[in-house]
Parts: C-alpha cells; sequence; structure tokens
C-alpha cells in the first residue's frame, strides 16, 4: 500500500536515496517529470529521474513509487535501466521550474519560484504539485530579499500551456481526461502529421492503452514513426496479447528487432502468445492473470483485485497455483471469484475456497468453443492450463468480442468516440507513464 504524504516541497527531495522495497539503494533523486496542463490546473508528475550506481540517469515512473519522503523515496517492480531522455511534453520540476520568473495572479507581481510542493491525490497513486513557494522582488535564491510566501498553483501564471498554443502539448492537454477509446477516435480523425505528434509527445503507458484500441493499420502506422527502442518500451506497456497481436502485423525482420530490444521476460510472453493460432484460447489470452500461491489468504486476493491497473474482467477472480507465480505457473489448482472473496473472512486461505470442478481450457480450443465456454458457466474470464496442468494464461471477454465483432468494428465506433472526444466526453482510463 502507498505511504500517504499530505505534502512534499521537492527541494528537500533533491539528491535522496531511492530504494528498493527490500531496502537496497537502487540510486539517488536527481529531478521530477511533470507535466504541464492547460490554464490554472495542477501539473501532474509522472516519474522521478534517478541516477543510478553506473551514474546513468533513468526514469521510474510514479505508478513505481510507492513511498515519498525527505531523505529517502521507495519505489517497486521492474525497473528499466535504459537512459531518460525528456520529451517535448515533459518538464523537469528541479531543472525547469525552479528559479523562474512568474506573476501573481492577484496583484500582476513578478516573483521568483523558490519551490513547488507536491502531493498525492485522495484514493490514487497520481501526483500533482499543487502548491508554489514563491519570494517577491528581484533575484532568486541565493538573494533572500522581499518576502516569502506558500500559494496555491493556481494563484500564478507563467508555467502552464497556453489555451490556444498550436502544439501537440496543447492537444495532449485538452485531452487529457478522454478514456483510451475516446483518444483513439480522435487520433483516429487526425492527419498522419497530427497523430504521429501526439503519438510522439504521449507518455508510454497512455500511448500503449491508446494503441489498443486503434485499428490495426493506425497501430502499424504509429509504431512504424516510433524510435526502435520506444517503440519496445510501448510494446513492453502493451497487454501482452494486444502487444503479439500488433507484432504479428509487422515484416519478421522488424519484429524480431523489436522483440530483441524488448526485456527478456516481456518479449519471453510475447513470443510464446505468438506461437499460437489467432483464434484459440492461447492466441486470445494474457499472459498477466492474477496468480496466488495455496497459502494465499483472502486478504492477499482482495489487495492483488483492488489494483487499479487491471481490467475488470482480469479484476474478477484470482487463480491459484502451485509456485512459480508467473505464467507458466505450477500446477493449476482453481480459481476463485472475486464474490467468494467478499464473503469470506480475510484470514481464510484461497486454496480452501478455490471452484476445482470448474474445467479449464487447453491453448488450442478454437473461439467458438470459448465463447461457448464463457456463455455456459456466466464467466468474463476463463483459465488456459497446458497438458502439464499448468496455468497459461487466461481469455477475457474483451479479447473474446474483439475476433467476434466485424473486423471494421473498430472503423464504426470510432467515429462515435471522435465526437464525443471533441465534445469533452468521456473519463480518465489507466494513467501511467513508462520508458
Amino acid at each position: 500500500m502507498a505511504v500517504v504524504t499530505p505534502r512534499v516541497f521537492v527541494s528537500h527531495l533533491a539528491g535522496s536515496a531511492v530504494f528498493d522495497p527490500h531496502g537496497d539503494q537502487v540510486g539517488r533523486l536527481r529531478d521530477l517529470v511533470a507535466l504541464l496542463r492547460v490554464g490554472d490546473r495542477p501539473p501532474r508528475l509522472l516519474g522521478v529521474v534517478v541516477e543510478v550506481i553506473s551514474r546513468r540517469r533513468i526514469f521510474v515512473p510514479m505508478t513505481r513509487v510507492t513511498g515519498v519522503e525527505s531523505g529517502q523515496i521507495i519505489i517497486t517492480g521492474v525497473v528499466n535501466m535504459r537512459r531518460f531522455e525528456q520529451r517535448t511534453s515533459e518538464t523537469l520540476v528541479l531543472g525547469e521550474l525552479l528559479d523562474r520568473r512568474v506573476r501573481l495572479v492577484e496583484t500582476d507581481e513578478e516573483v521568483t519560484v523558490l519551490d513547488v510542493g507536491i502531493t498525492q491525490l485522495p484514493a490514487r497513486r497520481d501526483w500533482e504539485i499543487d502548491k508554489v513557494f514563491v519570494r517577491k522582488g528581484k533575484g532568486g535564491a541565493l538573494r533572500r530579499r522581499g518576502e516569502a510566501l506558500t500559494v496555491e498553483w493556481s494563484a500564478v501564471t507563467g508555467f502552464s500551456l497556453e489555451e490556444h498554443g498550436q502544439g501537440a502539448e496543447s492537444l495532449l492537454a485538452t485531452f487529457e481526461q478522454l478514456r483510451p477509446a475516446d483518444l483513439a477516435g480522435v487520433l483516429h480523425h487526425l492527419s498522419a502529421k497530427r497523430r504521429a505528434e501526439v503519438a510522439a509527445a504521449l507518455d508510454d503507458d497512455r500511448l500503449a492503452d491508446v494503441l489498443e484500441e486503434l485499428p490495426e493499420d493506425d497501430q502499424v502506422e504509429i509504431l512504424g514513426k516510433l524510435k526502435d527502442e520506444r517503440a519496445a518500451d510501448v510494446l513492453e506497456a502493451m497487454d501482452p496479447d494486444d502487444a503479439a497481436d500488433l507484432l504479428s502485423e509487422l515484416p519478421e525482420e522488424e519484429k524480431e528487432r523489436l522483440l530483441a530490444l524488448m526485456r527478456p521476460e516481456e518479449a519471453a510472453d510475447v513470443r510464446r502468445l505468438m506461437s499460437y493460432e489467432e483464434r484459440t484460447a492461447g492466441g486470445l489470452m494474457t499472459t498477466e492473470p492474477i496468480v496466488l500461491r495455496p497459502d494465499a489468504t483472502v486478504a492477499d486476493a482482495l489487495a492483488r483485485v483492488r489494483d487499479p491497473d487491471l481490467s475488470p474482467a482480469l479484476a474478477a477472480q484470482v487463480y491459484v497455483c502451485r509456485p512459480p507465480d508467473e505464467t507458466p505457473t505450477g500446477k493449476y489448482l482453481g480459481l476463485v471469484h472475486f464474490q467468494r472473496l467478499l464473503r469470506d473472512p480475510p484470514f481464510t486461505l484461497v486454496s480452501s475456497i478455490a471452484d476445482t470442478d470448474l474445467p479449464a481450457l487447453p491453448p488450442d480450443t478454437p473461439l467458438p468453443e470459448v465463447t461457448s465456454y464463457l456463455a455456459a458457466y456466466n464467466m468474463v474470464a476463463a483459465p488456459v492450463v497446458d497438458e502439464s496442468g499448468a496455468l497459461l494464461g487466461a481469455v477475457t471477454v474483451d479479447d473474446v468480442l474483439d475476433h467476434l465483432l466485424p473486423d471494421d468494428w473498430r472503423e464504426d465506433g470510432l467515429h462515435g468516440s471522435a465526437t464525443a472526444g471533441m465534445t469533452g466526453g468521456g473519463s480518465p482510463g489507466k494513467a501511467g507513464h513508462g520508458r
């Protein structure tokens, strides 16, 4: 569970040690990366720049940051060791916001920014800059003259994007609150040049979510205009089954080049999915269901189900397997639907309440049989198990629907999405930033 702090001023974080969950130091914080937004809306923090032992500077998304305190930062998950490269839509907090000359909205008086405060939004993992510590009069932090005061972000002007700017950053800020499917609709109806500009400015997780909602031609076009390393990062951020579908549309040489640039464990999942026929359980499944060991408790299961990055279909049930915990697992024992988790005490072992009678699907099960299975058992996801009894993944109802609908269903749906998006409809989809 994330450690929620009321507010931290970023000058206190500069040079702080960064630790993994086991207490081992990963490096030191060198900066924070923010996304400025139109008007007086507080900027959203995308992540932190960490200098690791080799003096390489890498990017860690805020979704991986579980603790922020003066003197230390705690992160979790796999760290991408590629060198950090700032993008056009990004602003470095320490490097570009501090010592900046801005104006107070109320008096139009010019002030110098000495510090900014960050806070974590309630019940979310998002962070934003909400306070600005400024000094009146001429000069920066080294010239201690004039009154110093802390004000709301909206009380100063001179930071945010122009309301009528023409850059991709302004367009992104305008559509920031759209769901991925609605933003895909907007992207689909832009010119190829404009589409490439917006795609280049989106962070990896956001672009991955949007790509999953686009027709295959748009996916291939956008991926082809990204640098190879960025394309590999975006593929890693996509669901493995969607990444496999996209890669299968590319020429063999390009496909192998991108797979070689991906992290080995991510590439292995995608290669495994590409080895199955497209319209089978193996070709449809995701390799990232919730897997728990037999000695896990209901409390453990509910903590995993609460992950906001999970789709509703994947969060609907957990799969109980002997180690290893990642697919392909040890022996598959059964599944527990989240409704059963809500009915049993937190200390109950999941192995004692697992449904062991529901049959699993072999990976070569054809699409019509997968559809019948979900309908017959009133399921939104189904386990896929190999001949040895190991869990390979799970087929979700949304992936089944993707293959049951007409080939051009996204085209028709995107027309409506684009219209809704242009009128400001929709609500946030998954947020995040990866590299």
